[in-house]
């Protein structure tokens, strides 16, 4: 996989096992320290490894720390902990881990012994059995995240192989050679055979994050064209070469299992500020479903009893790349609101292929409240926390009206997480009447992200939708 992506994904994986091993310290010391409360089985325990009762409360012995967590992580990364597949045999994970820990272990014996620092026995021979079992249940419950669909669609990189098919087949053969958990070629394109309209066509088929060009046997002029359709279309393009200029991309060099690319790319990349909208997203739409349970509760009860028909409304979006995914809301619309909405097309109040009425008569009286207030949109919470949209960013749009694009410079708003709020939301949401405004300030949101920039909209959301500003 590229390099950039893996060190972020290691330098996480390195601050949690810090964090477990912080954890096993304070627990083997709570342990040891409250040893007259577990029993004369405890206490003959622990003189058995030759200890006292009494021991100093843990702020005495915090210090330690600093030499625990460097040392810790410089161990697993010498038994290759690190750079196992995403998902490693559970025996050579386990395998490696008791190395180190036990290394962790016996260092910090010899370290204590040299510096004269007097710890009991029983916590550090508690915190090697302690970090071994808690860092080995983080890789358990890794595994089995990984392991579930909703990770294989976030984690899964979806590549078209583009060039010719003596290039693609070697770069095929080469992933054959090497474990690659978080790849899948969904297509190949022979750009010296097949039109640039049919890698486009491929791109929406499969919903690809991006194209691996290899342009050793290409012709100029096609590779050029692969790497403008994609910046249109907000895709990355892994160039193996270094030919051309771009409008739009940001040029960054990486590497592809030791071979330099270049990408070209017109949306955010990966970044530590990623991870940070990522974790922000989970615990975000975590808390505020903790919060609104209840509020939830009632509201579904009130569509309920005041029309017929189910509570929910599921509908399919386009997603990140234009992947669909079902949307949740609280129904608003009476059970017909879909049979009757080409009778209302000559009303529509947007133009492009998005579909906007003042007063839709769909709309039921408690429907009409829930979307002045944005309160039916408090299901996508589950969306987010499913991974398929983000708190912030471009507001997803039905699959049928992305279809619609007249405009393929539209598609680049797919090219990150839809979200629940946006730049269009707090500028007057439905006031913004023409779609090309709509357009321009999702693209304004991708060129100019950073994580600053979704807590400033996320605060800007609230008195906006408190006071219902723009709502119809």
């Amino acid at each position: 996989m590229l390099r950039r992506q893996k060190e972020i994904r290691t330098q996480v994986q390195r601050v949690i096992d810090a964090a477990l091993f912080a954890l096993s310290f304070w627990l083997a010391h709570w342990i040891r320290f409250n040893g007259d409360n577990f029993g004369p089985w405890f206490r003959s325990q622990i003189q058995f490894f030759g200890g006292k009762l009494e021991i100093q409360p843990f702020e005495a012995y915090s210090t330690v720390l600093l030499l625990i967590l460097p040392l810790a992580l410089v161990l697993l990364e010498s038994q290759g902990f690190y750079n196992r597949p995403l998902i490693a045999s559970r025996r050579q994970t386990a395998w490696q881990l008791l190395k180190a820990c036990t290394l962790v272990t016996v260092s910090v014996v010899i370290a204590l012994f040299f510096l004269k620092v007097e710890l009991a026995r029983a916590v550090i021979v508690l915190f090697g059995a302690l970090s071994f079992v808690l860092v080995m249940l983080k890789e358990i419950l890794l595994r089995l995240w990984v392991e579930t669909k909703v990770s294989q669609d976030q984690l899964k990189k979806r590549l078209i192989l583009a060039g010719t098919v003596e290039d693609t087949a070697r770069i095929r053969a080469e992933l054959k050679r090497r474990p690659h958990d978080d790849i899948v070629i969904a297509d190949r394109i022979d750009l010296n055979v097949s039109s640039i309209e049919s890698l486009v066509e491929s791109l929406h088929e499969h919903s690809a994050n991006a194209v691996l060009l290899s342009a050793k046997h290409t012709y100029f002029g096609q590779v050029e064209k692969v790497i403008q359709a994609c910046e249109l279309e907000g895709v990355e393009v892994w160039l193996m070469a270094d030919f051309f200029k771009t409008q739009i991309s940001q040029t960054a060099l990486d590497e592809f299992y030791g071979r330099p690319m270049l990408v070209f790319r017109s949306a955010p990349e990966a970044s530590w500020q990623g991870v940070a909208k990522h974790a922000l997203d989970l615990v975000g739409a975590f808390f505020l479903l903790l919060l609104s349970a209840i509020p939830m509760l009632v509201i579904a009860a009130l569509i309920k009893r005041s029309s017929p028909g189910p509570v929910f409304f599921r509908q399919s979006r386009s997603g990140l790349n234009g992947k669909p995914f079902t949307m949740y809301k609280f129904r608003s619309m009476a059970t017909d609101a879909e049979q009757r909405k080409h009778e209302l097309a000559v009303l529509n109040e947007m133009d492009g292929p998005v579909f906007k009425v003042t007063n839709d008569p769909r709309v039921t009286p408690i429907g009409r409240w829930l979307r002045k207030y944005s309160l039916d949109e408090f299901p996508q919470l589950f969306n987010v926390l499913r991974g398929e949209m983000s708190l912030v960013g471009p507001r997803p749009l039905p699959v049928d009206e992305v279809r619609r694009f007249d405009d393929v410079a539209h598609r680049r708003r797919l090219s990150v997480k839809p979200g629940l709020t946006c730049l269009w939301q707090v500028s007057g949401r439905n006031n913004v009447c023409k779609f090309e405004d709509w357009v321009r300030l999702d693209l304004e949101y991708i060129d100019n992200w950073s994580i600053w920039l979704d807590f400033k909209i996320l605060f800007r959301t609230i008195p906006v939708v408190l006071a219902g500003t723009g709502a119809k």
